[in-house]
């Protein structure tokens, strides 16, 4: 084993932390352009060991480590595609489409049943309460009302905090970050598939302010990589005839199926989960992606619309033609003129200030929360208990400010709505009225949104009603989402930005022509671009929600306003979680202070490198000591004329060349074919996150540790290189670009040794750079540069 001082190794895949504990996972600021500024993660100076780090998934602190998009070009891999034969490629290119058809339909039935289960459940749970109150039973309501949500809320949260707690949360920055290149145990784990759905169903059955659209991201996800690895051995749910996608490639692409059918699962928006996944999900994306992925998500509308139809007859219990959210507001006719303009104006400045502080308030609650779910899973279950009794206090008890309002007599549907869901709920009004309020905050929130979209009801709701709901859905939505309960942002950022959408309809109603439902429309898409920061995906999943093409220039100028606004406040919200959880992302541009930085400035030693043919016991040493992923193979005399680097050899690869025992007694290099002898390309395939072949699973003698083994035969001859004087800016737009999780830096001068180091997910950090150069967080200069 060769160790050199000259030569820098900083961190070779694993997310690593420095040597010294610093803090992990630190990001730049909003804009990524002062690093006076870098903010502290929810992970705070947590160190495992001196080469993993950690981070927040779900509502759990995990060891992550970078995925490789890389193909590994050894001689086993080039035998492997010299061996295949055309029936066997087209085999691989047809199973890619029957597991994206898997994908979708598994997605449509689960997300099909997330939906009957929460409308029954939730059906059940406010039909019976709403019986007592017609019989003017009120206490016993409020505390049938509160029992039952409370029973739901300690349910989703004990599943969650013992069983899965990478399931907490939408899980859409867990999938963000996943297909960035980021891996973490348990993050699409088929416990975390199971928990992610009953605890979602029983989380917005318990009244909770969320939603379950979320959720349906990380399901999808968790689905399609279910499929992708051929199952689960540790449930024994194995299929071996789909254990062909070993490899970090083809399960993420699997992935990004997973997560648009997650999103056309949750909206019935097929086109709209497409561009979710390409806008804000993936890191990396092609045309044969598109086509997989548009399949997928119109395998799930195709499933869900013949399941509706089912449920039609009465089939389904409550679920009826509820459930899965679906409005039409295309009974107003959409035409507007220069002040509908100006009133549009308005609703997204509002959207972009209101989502800006959204996102800060979410920051500081997640930061506190953080605290308390540190102390363990009770206090996990205590604290969504609490939240839990609050919001149902709110639910139940500002009904009582609300006045009632005589029911309308061109009414098409049953005022006052007696025993199911609709827009007249009764509450403790008498016959022949209504409480406006109680029609928002007694009702699923899939119907809560509906009413508010509804067209024709201009006088239905009082100006006070509409404020208090806001104020209520506002502040609740902020302090729900962070409990340990898979919960998703969608939902209470469109209840809300209907809500204001409505009042500013109403308060605008003297100088436009169009219906409040549309203003709530609008008002839903100004408060999704403030927070999540999306404008296409968000556009066209609101005109299939809604079914109103003519409305699209109106939602496409309100998204841009609001997203212009909070863009100069912070981050949208998911950007702003990743960063709290100390995910490393990596941005798709580089910035501005790395175009002062070279590649050679960031890479830190020391450099662990092994000759083409080794002695064992080195190999052994260097796994046990490090936790690096790749090393350099550096040939020198007499393998080679002069000192060359051979290539990258890969730690999973080298315990597999161990376990087989290939070994001989002298220095000796062998031909490919003997050294090969015994191993399938399927050996060297990639496992699950912790599911491979570890160093403490193998047996080797004190007379083995004297041999030498020959790893030409599994190292990558051409990995990716960069010479050192390359700006550390083009050398991170590469690494990104092409889904790397090593990069070699080569020296520029001739007579030095033949690898500098390796640059790695974490040398392009903004902690690890700062730690390196102290200096840089004072120069404004290097900061200040523009792009």
């Amino acid at each position: 084993m060769e160790t050199s001082s000259n030569h820098h190794y900083r961190w070779d895949g694993d997310i690593e932390s420095s040597v010294d504990g610093s803090s992990l996972g630190m990001s730049l600021d909003r804009n990524g352009s002062d690093l006076s500024e870098l903010r502290e993660p929810l992970v705070r100076k947590r160190t495992m060991n001196t080469t993993s780090q950690i981070a927040i998934i779900g509502a759990n602190v995990c060891p992550i480590e970078s995925l490789d998009y890389e193909i590994v070009e050894n001689d086993i891999f080039k035998q492997d595609w010299r061996s295949r034969q055309k029936n066997q490629i087209y085999q691989y290119v047809v199973l890619k489409w029957f597991l994206a058809l898997l994908i979708g339909l598994l997605t449509g039935l689960v997300g099909f049943f997330n939906n009957m289960a929460v409308e029954n459940i939730a059906g059940f749970k406010l039909l019976l309460t709403s019986e007592l109150m017609l019989k003017h039973r009120y206490v016993l309501a409020f505390f049938t009302y509160v029992g039952c949500n409370m029973v739901l809320a300690a349910a989703a949260a004990a599943i969650c905090a013992y069983i899965a707690p990478a399931a907490a949360g939408s899980g859409i920055p867990e999938v963000k970050a996943y297909l960035n290149g980021v891996d973490a145990y348990s993050i699409l784990a088929p416990s975390t598939l199971l928990v992610k759905i009953f605890g979602s169903i029983l989380g917005v059955s318990a009244g909770f302010v969320l939603g379950k659209e979320g959720p349906m991201v990380h399901t999808g996800a968790c689905i399609a990589n279910l499929l992708g690895q051929g199952g689960s051995r540790k449930y024994h749910l194995t299929w071996r005839g789909l254990r062909y996608f070993k490899n970090d490639r083809d399960r993420r692409d699997l992935i990004t199926c997973g997560s648009a059918a997650g999103v056309a699962a949750a909206f019935r928006a097929p086109v709209g989960g497409v561009l979710f996944a390409l806008e804000e999900a993936a890191s990396w994306w092609r045309s044969a992606l598109l086509w997989r992925t548009f399949f997928t998500t119109a395998v799930v509308a195709v499933v869900l619309r013949g399941l509706i139809e089912f449920c039609r007859s009465g089939k389904c219990g409550l679920f009826g033609q509820g459930g899965l959210i679906m409005f039409d507001v295309s009974e107003s006719v959409a035409t507007y003129s220069l002040p509908d303009l100006i009133a549009i104006l308005v609703l997204g400045v509002i959207g972009g200030v209101f989502g800006s502080l959204f996102n800060f308030l979410v920051d500081k609650v997640l930061r506190t929360y953080s605290i308390i779910n540190e102390r363990g899973a009770p206090f996990k279950i205590l604290l969504t208990i609490i939240i839990s009794l609050l919001t149902s206090c709110c639910s139940f008890g500002l009904p009582w400010l609300a006045h009632c309002t005589k029911c309308p007599a061109d009414a098409v549907e049953q005022c006052p709505t007696v025993g199911r869901s609709g827009n007249y709920k009764n509450f403790q009004c008498p016959p022949g009225y209504y409480n406006g309020l109680a029609s928002l905050f007694f009702n699923t929130n899939d119907d809560a949104i509906r009413n508010l979209f509804k067209a024709g009801t201009q006088n239905e709701f009082h100006m006070s009603s509409l404020f208090i709901f806001f104020t209520a859905i506002y502040c609740l939505g902020i302090i729900t989402y962070g409990i340990a309960v898979p919960s998703g942002l969608f939902i209470p950022v469109i209840l809300a930005g209907a809500t204001y959408g409505r009042i500013v309809g109403t308060i605008l109603g003297s100088i436009t022509d169009l219906d409040p439902g549309l203003f709530a429309l609008l008002g839903a898409a100004s408060f999704l671009g403030g927070t999540m920061r999306m404008t296409v995906s968000v556009c066209v999943i609101l005109l299939e929600l809604t079914n109103d093409l003519l409305m699209l220039p109106l939602v496409m100028l309100v998204l841009l306003i609001s997203k212009t606004i909070a863009d100069s406040f912070n981050k949208g919200v998911y950007d702003q979680i990743v960063v709290m959880k100390g995910l490393p992302y990596m941005e798709a541009h580089a910035e501005p202070y790395m175009r002062n930085l070279v590649a050679g400035d960031v890479v830190s030693g020391p450099l662990i490198s092994f000759s083409g043919v080794e002695r064992v016991g080195n190999i052994v040493h260097a796994l046990r000591l490090t936790g690096h992923n790749g090393f350099p193979v550096v040939d020198e005399p007499p393998l080679s004329d002069s000192p060359e680097l051979v290539g990258l050899v890969l730690r999973s690869h080298l315990l597999v060349l161990l376990n087989g025992k290939k070994f001989t007694k002298d220095r000796v290099r062998l031909p490919p074919q003997k050294v090969l002898a015994g191993f399938s390309p399927s050996d060297f395939g990639k496992s699950g996150l912790g599911k491979g072949l570890k160093l403490e699973d193998l047996e080797i003698t004190d007379e083995e540790m004297e041999m030498y083994v020959d790893m030409h035969s599994i190292v990558n001859t051409s990995p990716y290189t960069v010479v050192e004087t390359m700006s550390l800016a083009k050398a991170q737009v590469l690494f990104r670009a092409l889904g790397l999780r090593h990069l070699c830096v080569v020296p520029k001068t001739p007579g030095r040794p033949p690898i500098v180091g390796i640059l790695t997910r974490h040398d392009f950090m903004p902690e690890h750079i700062i730690g390196l150069l102290p200096d840089l967080k004072a120069s404004k200069k290097a900061v200040s540069m523009t792009m």
